[in-house]
């Protein structure tokens, strides 16, 4: 087994990650952080969440254990099990009982999607307690000062089952994250996918063109994300229109009318 150590510097960021700030998100992280509260990010898919929890932990100075949550997570995924090894069980941290003994950041991305009774598990670990009971080992973890949970949602996908209990909001400190304003936008998809700033303007131009066609039956439109993506197609040679057909449309819907309005757009566009 890998020892403890080794596996949580694993986790270090050595290399600062680009980020570019859209509001106080930076300082009141950093506040939640010195008084031991945890953060909740909400926001659209691709805006931009999980790169400022890369910038956070960098900044910090810190580990960063991200767990991506599922339909099956369970408690035994996010606090560990018994694993047998020569013929005997032996304990194994999970990734949330590894951070918390570390005093790392542990990124719980897309809580919503994990079962309700697994993020009932966090409950002792948001408040003022700030202690993980590890039931299968009788431990109580109590967490050190350098310990921050936060967790992620994409609030456009909420529905009655999906959705977090007020019991467990009313722990965080939220945040709300958005798609940054064109021209920070373009900026982040120039440094990113190393293109031009005229193409980088373009794909956002596209990428808020397909935010307004929500009420016409796209579920979401272009994240900044894929508007990375479609600019470093095009810094390989791959025609701008054909790259926003393979990155953009074809990622966004498979219904043939919303296909042939995507099109559209781009063709206006490039």
């Amino acid at each position: 087994m890998i020892p403890r150590s080794e596996r949580i510097a694993e986790h270090r960021i050595s290399t600062e990650p680009f980020y570019l700030p859209q509001g106080e998100e930076l300082a009141i992280a950093r506040a939640a952080d010195k008084n031991g509260l945890p953060i909740l990010l909400k926001g659209p898919t691709g805006c931009g969440k999980t790169r400022f929890m890369q910038y956070l932990a960098w900044a910090l100075g810190r580990p960063l254990v991200t767990v991506s949550c599922h339909d099956d997570l369970s408690t035994g995924d996010l606090v560990g099990r018994y694993l047998i090894k020569g013929g005997e069980a032996v304990w194994h941290d999970g990734p949330l009982t590894m951070a918390v003994r570390a005093g790392a950041i542990c990124y719980l991305d897309e809580i919503v999607e994990a079962r309700k009774d697994t993020t009932v598990v966090i409950h002792p670990l948001a408040d003022d307690r700030r202690e993980l009971p590890v039931e299968k080992t009788g431990e109580l973890i109590t967490a050190p000062p350098g310990f921050l949970l936060a967790v992620s949602y994409n609030p456009g996908y909420q529905s009655v089952l999906k959705d977090l209990k007020a019991s467990t909001r009313q722990r965080f400190v939220a945040m709300e994250f958005t798609y940054p304003e064109a021209k920070v936008e373009a900026e982040i998809v120039a440094r990113e996918a190393e293109i031009d700033a005229d193409t980088a303007a373009a794909l956002v131009e596209l990428g808020r063109m397909t935010r307004g066609l929500k009420d016409a039956g796209l579920a979401e439109g272009a994240s900044t994300r894929l508007l990375i993506h479609a600019g470093k197609l095009i810094a390989q040679g791959i025609a701008s229109r054909a790259a926003c057909r393979a990155t953009i449309t074809e990622t966004l819907t498979d219904d043939h009318e919303l296909l042939g309005a995507l099109d559209e757009m781009a063709r206006s566009i490039f």
